[in-house]
């Protein structure tokens, strides 16, 4: 029975390799007779794979697509260039599938042969990506695996973590969610010490195994995850808050404006409404001047008020 599991095992990889086998060849190759082959390619249909058959002396077997994937039987190589190419892709290189490189890189990960984990830690440490000048902070990809493994077993994730201001903190947290957004990682859990649902920046996390034990998963704080991180990491953590009408659309907005720096509300095909946050009224003029859109303060008077005064100051330089 292990004879004729590797057997199969091998008849798939060598599916996966080439169009299209003849019978012959494939006989040869798996040094089994060509009765033994036809047999095999019908357990590989019973299996679920679509293994298509062609008559005559020109004919052969080939693989098909199906109703769902098959696994994927790769050699060294082939994995150490998956794997690599997942880990550029995490780091944001091709914009949107950045949460799902992660997931797949999780997964090969957890498989890699350490002769191969070795090949992909060092092929990457010793490549240098060229990020433009918009690229967000360096995440290490294998803290990033850390995590979503975290988050899928549901298990119990120790890290010290760095604030905005550099404080360093230790916390306990249950996982639940990676989100990203432009190039920016954020790590959606429970603090267990803090007893609520806390954001994480995951270029300010240092695991520190061992982690678990595994808990229950408890209800998220929101549905849409992205935009319940939007609007914590653009507005509400800082001690100044405002909402103003962008006389943009909310779509021509978005172009310029991550979802880190404030969050968009459509108003009509032509304004939206900018939910953002700083430290300072002065920051807070600068975000909203250098948009480059026409606007009208909503909220707070005291953000009318402070434009009032730098006009006034910058009237004054004028003249």
């Amino acid at each position: 029975m292990l004879e004729t599991s590797a057997r199969l095992l091998r008849l798939l990889s060598l599916f996966q390799t080439h169009r299209e086998w003849s019978g012959a060849a494939l006989a040869d190759r798996l040094g089994v007779t060509p009765r033994t082959v036809r047999r095999d390619v019908e357990r590989l249909r019973e299996l679920g794979y679509p293994v298509h058959s062609t008559p005559g002396t020109a004919g052969g077997y080939r693989l098909g697509a199906g109703a769902r994937l098959p696994p994927l039987l790769l050699d060294d190589d082939e994995a150490v260039a998956v794997a690599v190419g997942l880990r550029q892709s995490a780091g944001g290189g091709v914009a949107g599938i950045e949460e799902t490189s992660v997931r797949a890189l999780a997964k090969l990960e957890q498989v890699l042969p350490d002769r191969l984990r070795h090949r992909v830690g060092a092929l990457t440490a010793y490549t240098v990506p060229m990020l433009g000048a918009g690229g967000g902070p360096t995440v290490d990809p294998a803290v990033l695996t850390e995590l979503a493994n975290a988050c899928r077993d549901n298990e119990r994730l120790r890290f010290a973590y760095r604030d905005h201001g550099g404080a360093g903190s230790r916390r306990t947290v249950e996982p639940h969610r990676l989100v990203c957004a432009r190039r920016h990682w954020y790590l959606v859990a429970w603090d267990v010490d803090r007893e609520g649902w806390r954001t994480f920046r995951a270029d300010r996390i240092t695991p520190k195994p061992p982690h678990g034990p595994r808990f229950e998963p408890r209800q998220p704080p929101a549905e849409d995850l992205a935009a319940y991180v939007s609007e914590g990491v653009a507005a509400g953590a800082y001690a100044e808050r405002a909402t103003v009408l962008l006389k943009v659309s909310a779509e021509a907005a978005a172009e310029r404006i991550s979802p880190s720096a404030g969050v968009l509300e459509p108003v009509d095909a032509h304004s939206c409404l900018l939910h953002t946050g700083a430290h300072h009224l002065d920051v807070l003029v600068l975000h909203v001047v250098l948009m480059g859109f026409d606007f009208e303060v909503r909220e707070p008077p005291e953000l009318t008020e402070h434009l009032r005064r730098i006009r006034d100051r910058l009237d004054r330089a004028l003249g």
